[in-house]
């Protein structure tokens, strides 16, 4: 009986294929409405979401090249501040140099201006000096001449006024 049940599958007759076909077309109804709707919902959705995150991926990787060249702009930026600043720092380094130089030949200068302006004032006060003591001497070697001729101060204001008719060297 199996193999008569068997041979009746397979053997071709109009009942068993409309029947077939039936079961075959509900199959695939149940599966269009129950399956394939879900399934692809599901593979839209999918493709929805690929598209998306590869829209996010290219707008992350233009707006990390928009960063990048920033960041390039900001250390070229960066890098002339730098050179510039050391500039700056060089010339006022040199213009420091220069007025320390200046302000130190000033001071020398005002030294040795000092220094001749009292040797100058100590030759003064050694010529004063040297005067009074050849008035001095004058006074004594005119008074033993003269002895008692002429009194002291008339003797000074005649050393005097000669001493004045003599060149200052």
């Amino acid at each position: 009986m199996t193999a008569l049940f068997a041979q009746s599958l397979v053997t071709p007759s109009v009942g068993l294929i409309f029947w077939k076909t039936v079961a075959f077309l509900i199959f695939l109804y149940i599966l269009y409405r129950f399956g394939w709707g879900p399934i692809t919902e599901s593979l839209e959705e999918r493709e929805e979401e690929i598209e998306h995150s590869i829209q996010r991926a290219e707008e992350a990787l233009e707006e990390a090249k928009a960063i990048q060249a920033e960041n390039e702009e900001a250390r070229r930026e960066a890098e002339q501040k730098a050179q510039q600043i050391l500039r700056e720092a060089r010339d006022s380094a040199d213009e420091l140099r220069e007025e320390e130089k200046a302000k130190t030949r000033r001071e020398i200068q005002e030294m040795k201006e000092q220094a001749q302006a009292e040797i100058e004032r100590e030759k003064q006060a050694a010529l004063q000096e040297l005067r009074d003591e050849v008035a001095d001497l004058a006074i004594e070697a005119a008074q033993k001449i003269i002895e008692n001729d002429l009194d002291a101060d008339r003797h000074r204001q005649l050393v005097d006024d000669a001493l004045d008719d003599f060149p200052t060297n």
